[in-house]
Order: structure tokens, then C-alpha cells, then sequence
């Protein structure tokens, strides 16, 4: 009984090892565009993150204005001001690859107008099928409902202050009056 060759008689890694990394490859190439996204994501929250520790070592930097200051400290602080830097260009430049990426995988998809995705209240339902008309015919319904019962409580309110400042004023010449007799 012999065993398998761990070396393929084609090249120089075994057969089992060439597989995994060509299975890695495509797992690579054929990343989800909404893994894509999250991870973009996270990016962006990392550039914030870096960039509130940016200002808060900004905050902490004393100016030369004639006191004397530690060499160390400043050096300390110039270190961690570059580091920072380095790492929100690094940041910026994957943020860069992610959405360039986005972009390609996007590229072969239909575009659908912002129109039609969201649905507006004084939309007729001329852009969007029967189904969804029909759908939205209520709600536009309460919604016209809900505009006239505002607009009769502000005509109501409306007569509410004529009336209160009709009493505010008769208060006021008959405290007028009393005050005179007096």
C-alpha cells in the first residue's frame, strides 16, 4: 500500500492545497455586494473614529506661546498625530477599493428612478402600477381627510381668538369704566 504523493507530479504545492486556494480566489472575486457595503460601513465609522482621535490630539497639543515645553511629550504627540494620519489615508484608500467595487458590481444593473422607490403622497399612482394605486388611493384619502379637519380647527382657533380678544377688550372698558366712576 503506498500513499498519495504529497507533491503534484504538475507543480510544487499538493493537489488538496492548490483547490483550497483556488476556492479562495473565487471567494475573493465573488464578494457580496452587500458584505461590500457593511464593509464600508465599518470603514467609515473607523475614518470618524480616527479622525475624532485626530482632533482629540489636536485638542491636547499645546501652541508655542513662549512656555516652555517636554521635547518628549512633543515628539510622543507628533508620533501618534502621524500614526493617526497613516491610518485614516490608509482607511480612505480600502474606503476607495470598496466602492469602486460597488460601482463594478453594480455597473450591469437596471437603474430604478428615487421615484419610484419611494412612495409620495401626491403622487397620483400614474407612475406606478394598478396595485399599488389602489394601495395608496386610502391613505391619500385619510390624508386629504386629515387636511380638512386641520384646516377647520384653524378656522375654528381662528374664531376662538376673534371671540377671546372681543371679551378681552369689553373686560377693558368695562374696568375702564368702573375705574372713572371711582
Amino acid at each position: 500500500m503506498t500513499t498519495p504523493p504529497l507533491v503534484s507530479p504538475f507543480g510544487g504545492q499538493p493537489p488538496l492545497q492548490q483547490q483550497q486556494q483556488q476556492q479562495q480566489a473565487q471567494a475573493a472575486r465573488d464578494v457580496n455586494t452587500a458584505s461590500l457595503c457593511r464593509i464600508g460601513q465599518e470603514t467609515v465609522q473607523d475614518i470618524v473614529l480616527r479622525t475624532m482621535e485626530i482632533f482629540q490630539l489636536l485638542r491636547n497639543m499645546q501652541l508655542p506661546n513662549g512656555v516652555t515645553y517636554h521635547p518628549n511629550t512633543h515628539q510622543d504627540r507628533l508620533g501618534k498625530l502621524q500614526e493617526h494620519l497613516r491610518m485614516l489615508s490608509v482607511l480612505f484608500r480600502k474606503l476607495r477599493l470598496v466602492y469602486d467595487k460597488c460601482n463594478e458590481n453594480c455597473a450591469g444593473l437596471d437603474s430604478i428612478p428615487p421615484e419610484q422607490l419611494i412612495p409620495f403622497v401626491e403622487d397620483d399612482g400614474s407612475k406606478h402600477d394598478d396595485r399599488l394605486a389602489s394601495q395608496s388611493r386610502p391613505a391619500t384619502e385619510e390624508r386629504r381627510e386629515i387636511l380638512e379637519v386641520n384646516k377647520k380647527l384653524k378656522q375654528k382657533n381662528q374664531q376662538l381668538k376673534q371671540i377671546m380678544d372681543q371679551l378681552r377688550n369689553l373686560i377693558w372698558e368695562i374696568n375702564s369704566m368702573l375705574a372713572v366712576r371711582s
